[in-house]
């Protein structure tokens, strides 16, 4: 065994990063649940608009948080787990919050009166990873749980390739029946950042398993 396997396993570890990853992925469970309720017709205009307003605050906060752990990083000796694990897992967490703050921010942007049933179906899949997610690094700190966890990560695999098929289907029914080019351009860039969003709930959770396996 190595000098450096010898210490890592002698040492006490800091604790602060499985607390920022928790705060992290509270916040984005906050996000996505707030997102999730945005990407309905059954709200008013101005509950969209306050909706929106809420996941941009949350969207700022998770840039709080993913700053903070980034700058501990560079200023911690020894960490629970692999310093470029950490940095990706944190970047990827911003990466969802930021692809559901620009989802919002598009109806706006572009005007959207009606949400489809297929980008309202996006949006449940996109909080459905999350909530996964969120069980999955609220057990990181004890990693012989690792298949509890690992139920999590696969649930959020299966998610993504139920999102795929419903993404390709929705564009497929686009193209069909949308007649007018700028409304068509507008609803596609829509499906994919709330597709894009399925996507790095996925790579998360496959830096979550990276975890797993190089601790287990």
């Amino acid at each position: 065994m190595r000098i450096e396997s010898i210490l890592h396993a002698l040492i006490p570890k800091e604790d602060k990063f499985f607390k920022h990853f928790e705060k992290d992925v509270d916040n984005l469970l906050l996000a996505a649940q707030v997102f999730r309720e945005l990407m309905s017709n059954a709200i008013s205009k101005e509950e969209r608009a306050q909706k929106i307003k809420r996941i941009e605050e949350l969207e700022h906060r998770g840039d709080e948080i993913t700053h903070t752990i980034f700058s501990e990083l560079g200023a911690t000796f020894l960490t629970p787990f692999d310093r470029e694990d950490i940095h990706a897992l944190a970047s990827k967490l911003d990466d969802i919050l930021d692809y559901i703050q620009g989802a919002s921010t598009r109806l706006t942007l572009y005007q959207v009166k009606k949400i489809s049933t297929e980008q309202e179906a996006l949006a449940g899949l996109v909080h459905d990873q999350v909530v996964e997610l969120h069980k999955a690094i609220l057990n990181l700190r004890h990693f012989k749980d690792g298949q509890y966890i690992r139920d999590s990560l696969v649930r959020v695999n299966s998610i993504e390739n139920e999102a795929d098929d419903l993404f390709e289907r929705a564009i497929a029914d686009l193209f069909d029946t949308c007649k007018d080019p700028i409304k068509l351009i507008k609803t596609k860039e829509l499906l994919v950042s709330l597709e894009t969003a399925t996507d790095q709930c996925e790579d998360a959770a496959n830096v979550i398993e990276t975890i797993i396996v190089k601790n287990a």
